[in-house]
């Protein structure tokens, strides 16, 4: 046999209704997220919009002009994008509730390396437009507008901003520590700091009185307030309100890779944090308190308490071994959907592997499904080998859910070579997926061979939840 079933509680119960109230919540979700997309092209859009309409339109008439005019455009598209990218990091809760932080920061990733084309576009295009409407070659061009005010500034911010996007490509990320990594990251602020004097100050483009000028002073303002607001102003508030402290660490397992650190605090409900979602922690001790790192919750906040666990991966993480009871702690947070907030149906399917197991657990114990409704599906090198994974048989038990451990080696998917080999899938271990919400959580490369799997069954996007277990 390639797996083990703790708890065979697949009960037929009758099916509740396709449209529940998981499918409505999910419809007025998604429909949030479509229009907030909307709003994003909508900014380029009028930004553009408002450089043709303010007299750009008219600066097509010679090849010097039209290159310049491009370049301009260019450079607007960018800065539009970078604010839209300060504004998916700025945690701003509207759109962590209506796609999600993980969501959020991949879009926010994807649209680095467009900027950075398109700034270098519009060096490249007002360079030569300048250079032919002067009628001089691009070096001479470029000696004499060096000497424009804030030009230098606003190349410094280039530099910053291209520094950011070469630290985030994949490559080179897993050669950095989380903490370089997260320094280096703070740097796309002082980029757009540094460059945008010079879209006041240069050419005259955003003279006062115009729209366009109001328009960009608006939404550039307004971005970043809502970073100070959301992403300073409101943890702050939430640390001074909640005052945890470190209550016990507790090893987990055997290997001593993996320890619980649980925490005490004040008001939590207020927090409103539920099972599945991460916070973002600093530990106020000597060398820790300038790290802050994103851990799920392992239990659902109850009693005042709140409980993560947390794997040895990297020296940040094995250093909260040492952390002392009674240590304070800073956070930020809770974010994400991966928890009710994202139900689209009414069976509910968890998939996890490694210390994944973490807000699959909290999850569990605050879903809504009835018993036979649920299904735990954990790999695990050994059959006895998951961290959590009594607290898991327990909650399974006690709800009513089917727990299932596929142990051993794994094969070419994300199943065990035994099960492979047996011709096993996703479908012989969930039944009706049609009507399931599917969460994983794992390694990068072991959830995207389940969500694969997932999608070639025919579940739709809405019913998949991924939480990435990376950085």
């Amino acid at each position: 046999m390639a797996f083990l079933l703790h708890d065979a509680r697949h009960l037929e119960r009758p099916a509740r209704s396709m449209a529940g109230p998981e499918r409505e919540r999910a419809r007025r979700r998604l429909w949030r997220s479509d229009l907030l997309a909307a709003g994003a092209v909508a900014s380029a859009a009028v930004a553009v919009g408002l450089f043709l309409a303010e007299g750009g339109a008219n600066r097509f008439g010679d090849v010097g002009s039209a290159l310049t005019s491009l370049g301009i455009i260019a450079g607007l598209v960018a800065t539009d994008l970078v604010l839209v990218m300060l504004l998916l990091a700025a945690r701003v809760p509207l759109i962590e509730r209506a796609v999600g932080h993980d969501a959020a920061m991949a879009l926010h990733g994807r649209l680095g390396k467009p900027v950075v084309y398109l700034l270098v576009a519009h060096g490249v295009l007002l360079l030569t437009g300048y250079a032919v409407a002067d009628g001089v070659d691009l070096v001479a061009e470029a000696v004499a507008i060096w000497s424009l005010p804030d030009l230098p500034l606003a190349l410094l911010g280039f530099g910053l901003f291209a520094l950011v996007v070469v630290t985030s490509l994949v490559a080179v990320r897993r050669r950095l520590r989380y903490e370089t990594w997260h320094l280096v990251h703070l740097l796309a602020y002082a980029a757009v700091l540094a460059a945008l004097p010079h879209q006041f100050s240069v050419g005259g483009l955003f003279a006062e009185g115009t729209w366009q000028y109001w328009y960009w002073l608006a939404v550039t303002w307004g971005t970043l307030g809502a970073v100070v607001v959301f992403r300073l102003l409101v943890p702050l508030a939430a640390t001074l309100r909640h005052r945890l402290v470190v209550e016990a660490v507790e090893p987990i397992g055997t290997s001593g890779q993996a320890v619980s650190v649980t925490m005490r605090g004040a008001d939590l409900e207020r927090l409103r944090a539920t099972g599945g979602q991460f916070l973002v922690w600093r530990f106020l001790a000597r060398g820790q308190w300038w790290q802050a790192h994103p851990y799920s919750l392992s239990a659902a906040p109850r009693g005042g308490r709140l409980r993560i666990t947390v794997r040895a991966l990297g020296a940040g993480s094995a250093s909260l071994a040492g952390i002392r009871p009674g240590t304070r702690v800073a956070i930020e947070g809770p974010y994400g959907i991966f928890s009710e907030a994202a139900r689209s149906r009414s069976r509910i399917a968890f998939v996890a592997a490694g210390i994944g197991i973490t807000p699959v657990r909290s999850l569990l114990e605050t879903a809504t499904f009835r018993p036979g409704e649920a299904t735990v599906v954990v790999r695990t090198p050994e059959p006895a080998a998951g961290w959590l994974l009594d607290e898991l048989g327990e909650l399974c038990a006690a709800r009513g859910a089917t727990l299932i451990t596929v142990p051993g080696p794994r094969g070419r998917g994300w199943l065990t070579d035994a099960a492979e080999h047996e011709g096993l899938s996703l479908a012989a271990f969930v039944p009706r997926l049609d009507d399931t919400d599917l969460y994983v959580c794992g390694p990068r490369d072991w959830a995207e061979r389940v969500i694969a799997e997932a999608r070639a069954a025919g579940m739709a996007p809405e019913q998949v939840h991924h939480e990435r277990f990376d950085w």
